[in-house]
């Protein structure tokens, strides 16, 4: 209701000489408007919502409880305050009218003083109320942008800390943003399955394709010597290699711990470090899980991780093509990888091959300087 102008007043009576009266008592302080029937009175609420509406119960056609249950029905219209002012003075009468969503019940013939004071009185609680929806939206308002905040902000340090993983292995490039990408597509798609429909929500979805990020976090932990060896691993080189899945295991868990809450993108993130190497035949590491005991996000990420390692360059290989990676995963289902996940990732290959497009790596001229071009 705007302060700066009068508030308005619907009076609904079949009985002209009713509207005057109320009109006698009101206008002084309100703009009131008049209908003799519940049909114009609808249309003048839908034309212009007033501030407050007497209402008479004893119409023809149409009664006032009627054009109440209207009123209450329609969101449009439910907040506006409806006083019933009847001749009907009866308990029930009363009852049925505050039970159908009326703020007050005044019977006839009207008391001027009494009429006016509680008019005064509902406007103000309507005012009341209408200021305090508006902060309200606005709080939430405020809270949705402070989430928003919070959620880039957590965005970006989940890819600065891969990235800072990343970085200690700098032919890997754009493969953090390549693969979270991946997940994303993965996960979506499957949420389109009977299978994982349930499970796969957008929420669920948008925190896996957050936590891919941190992987290979536990990399921070392998010694250099290991880490970046051009050569074949040897034995007990690969044994310390592959403790960057519990290395980043601890490091999420320490990171949860301190917070003190179980957020789903870290529990998604300790499932992606610690099993994205497992394979669905159990032959992977660190715990030789089989099948679905493989966490899902972990099995997500085994596929987009292993398809990025086979297009991308590397010391120890060159680039494959799209079409033989393809090959090589298709040849893994049902071992390396859940039959499922090749099966949507072969329908949507064409998808994955943009991906890769679309966040190709940029060979610097310090990385060729450093291979030797």
């Amino acid at each position: 209701m705007d302060t700066n102008k009068k508030a308005t007043i619907l009076a609904v009576d079949d009985t002209a000489v009713n509207i005057d009266v109320v009109k006698g008592v009101l206008s002084e302080e309100y703009l009131v408007q008049a209908a003799l029937n519940a049909a114009t009175a609808l249309k003048i609420v839908e034309k212009r919502k007033p501030d407050l509406i007497l209402l008479d119960i004893m119409m023809p056609e149409v009664d006032g409880y009627e054009v109440c249950r209207q009123l209450k029905a329609s969101a449009e219209t439910r907040d506006i305050p409806v006083i019933f002012l009847t001749a009907k003075s009866e308990e029930e009468d009363e009852t049925m009218g505050l039970s159908l969503g009326a703020v007050d019940y005044i019977t006839k013939p009207i008391s001027p003083p009494i009429l006016k004071e509680r008019v005064k009185n509902h406007l103000l609680l309507k005012k009341s109320r209408d200021q305090l929806a508006q902060q309200n939206e606005i709080l939430e308002d405020k809270v949705r942008q402070r989430t928003q905040q919070l959620n880039d902000l957590q965005d970006v340090a989940m890819v600065a800390m891969g990235a800072l993983a990343e970085s200690r292995d700098p032919e890997t490039g754009n493969h953090i943003r390549r693969t979270q990408k991946y997940v994303e597509l993965l996960a979506k798609k499957l949420s389109e399955t009977e299978k994982y429909r349930d499970y796969l929500t957008p929420e669920v979805i948008s925190a896996m394709a957050k936590s891919a990020p941190l992987h290979d976090i536990g990399k921070v932990g392998v010694v250099d010597r290991i880490l970046l060896k051009p050569g074949q691993l040897t034995e007990a080189e690969f044994a310390e290699m592959k403790r960057h899945t519990i290395y980043g295991y601890d490091a999420i868990e320490a990171a949860e711990s301190s917070l003190g809450v179980a957020d789903n993108f870290l529990i998604f993130a300790k499932e992606i470090a610690y099993s994205h190497h497992e394979k669905w035949d159990g032959s992977g590491y660190p715990e030789g899980l089989r099948g679905e005991d493989i966490p899902l996000s972990a099995r997500i990420m085994a596929l987009a991780d292993v398809y990025d390692a086979l297009i991308s360059e590397r010391v120890y290989k060159p680039a494959f093509s799209h079409e033989k990676s393809l090959g090589i995963i298709l040849s893994s289902k049902g071992t390396h990888f859940d039959p499922l996940m090749v099966d949507i990732f072969m329908a949507n290959a064409a998808d994955f091959r943009e991906i890769a497009e679309t966040y190709k790596d940029v060979v610097s001229n310090l990385s060729l300087i450093t291979k030797g071009a």
